[in-house]
C-alpha cells in the first residue's frame, strides 16, 4: 500500500472536504491536570506546613509576628523538651493509653464480628447499635462520659460508681483519671474504646464475609472443630486486616487530643499526653518547642504508618502482577 493511498483513506475517513482528524493532547495530561488541584492542596497545606513547622523547631520564636526577628537555635528544643520530666511522664501516659486502646478496642471489635458473623436474627440491628459511637465526635462523648467516670466515691457517688453502689459491689468503685487513680490513663481510654470498636467490628466483619464458604466446608468435613475452623483457616486471612486495624488504632491514639482536653483539660498533669502539651506551648507562645513537639510526634506516628504504607504497595503490586 502507497503513502497516497494512505492518505487518500484517512482524507475519506473523515468525510469529504475534511481535514484528516488532528491527535489530540496525550491521556496522562488531562489525568494530571485532573488531579493537579489536589496536588496543589497537598503540597501546601501538608508537605510545606511540616516543612515549615520543622524550621521553626529549630528558632526561639515566641511570637506570631512575622516583624520580629528569631534567632536559630538549632536543637537546642528538642533537647528542652527530652530532658523535661512533664514531657517523658506524657509520653508515658500516651504509651499507656495507647495500649489500653489498641486491647480494647480490638477485644471488642473482634468479638461483636465473631457475634455477627453467623449472620444472627436482627443484624442490622445490633450492627447499627455498634457503629453507632462512631457518628458522635470525641467532644460530645467526653461530656457524658466525664459524667459517667466522676471520681468521687461513697453513697454520694455518681455514673459508674453510683451504679456499683447501688448494685452491692462498692469495691468496684474507682477514681478514674483523678491523681487518686493509678488507672487514670486506662480510664480515658474508655470513651475512645467505646466510639472505634464498631469500627474494627466493621473491619473484621468484612473480612469474615469475604471468606469463601467453601473453606469453612471443607474443614469442617476433614473433621475440624468450629473453634480449629476460626484458628487455622479463617483467622489466618485476616492478618492484613488486623494489621490494617492496628495502625489505625494505633496512629490515632498517639494523636488523641480532643477527648483528652475535654474529659481532663489542657493543664492536667495527671492525663497530660504530648498533645495537650503542645496545645499548652502554642497558647503560651512558645512555638519553637510546640515545634519541636510536634516533630517529635509526627516521626513517631511515622514510625509506625511509613512501614505499613510499603508493606501496603508491595502486597498490592505483588497481587496485581
Amino acid at each position: 500500500m502507497t503513502a497516497t493511498s494512505v492518505a487518500d483513506r484517512m482524507t475519506s475517513s473523515a468525510g469529504p472536504g475534511l481535514p484528516p482528524p488532528k491527535r489530540g493532547m496525550p491521556t496522562w495530561v488531562s489525568g494530571f491536570l485532573l488531579v493537579l488541584p489536589s496536588i496543589i492542596l497537598v503540597g501546601v497545606f501538608i508537605y510545606y506546613l511540616i516543612v515549615r513547622n520543622f524550621l521553626t523547631s529549630l528558632t526561639n520564636r515566641n511570637s506570631i509576628s512575622l516583624k520580629l526577628k528569631v534567632h536559630y537555635v538549632g536543637f537546642d528544643n528538642y533537647g528542652r523538651l527530652l530532658d523535661d520530666s512533664n514531657y517523658g511522664h506524657a509520653w508515658r501516659n500516651l504509651l499507656v493509653l495507647t495500649a489500653a486502646f489498641i486491647v480494647g478496642t480490638m477485644f471488642f471489635g473482634v468479638l461483636w464480628a465473631l457475634l455477627l458473623e453467623k449472620g444472627p436474627r436482627g443484624e442490622g440491628l445490633f450492627r447499627s447499635v455498634y457503629l453507632f459511637p462512631m457518628a458522635v465526635s470525641f467532644i460530645a462523648a467526653s461530656v457524658a462520659w466525664k459524667w459517667l467516670l466522676s471520681p468521687q466515691t461513697g453513697p454520694n457517688s455518681i455514673g459508674l460508681n453510683q451504679l456499683f453502689q447501688l448494685a452491692g459491689v462498692p469495691g468496684l468503685q474507682n477514681a478514674w483519671f483523678s491523681s487518686n487513680s493509678k488507672f487514670n490513663m486506662v480510664a480515658m481510654a474508655l470513651p475512645a474504646v467505646w466510639q472505634l470498636a464498631g469500627y474494627i467490628m466493621a473491619l473484621f466483619l468484612a473480612g469474615f464475609r469475604g471468606i469463601p464458604d467453601d473453606q469453612r466446608e471443607a474443614a469442617r468435613m476433614d473433621g475440624a472443630s468450629e473453634f480449629k475452623v476460626y484458628q487455622y483457616v479463617l483467622f489466618p486471612q485476616l492478618s492484613p486486616v488486623a494489621l490494617s486495624a492496628l495502625i489505625i488504632v494505633g496512629h490515632m491514639s498517639m494523636k488523641m487530643f480532643d477527648l483528652i482536653y475535654a474529659l481532663a483539660g489542657s493543664n492536667s498533669y495527671v492525663a497530660g499526653v504530648p498533645a495537650t502539651l503542645l496545645w499548652s506551648q502554642l497558647s503560651t507562645n512558645k512555638y519553637g518547642l510546640a515545634g519541636a513537639n510536634a516533630t517529635i510526634i509526627l516521626v513517631v506516628v511515622a514510625i509506625f504508618v511509613v512501614p505499613y504504607l510499603v508493606y501496603t504497595r508491595r502486597v498490592e503490586k505483588k497481587a496485581g502482577s
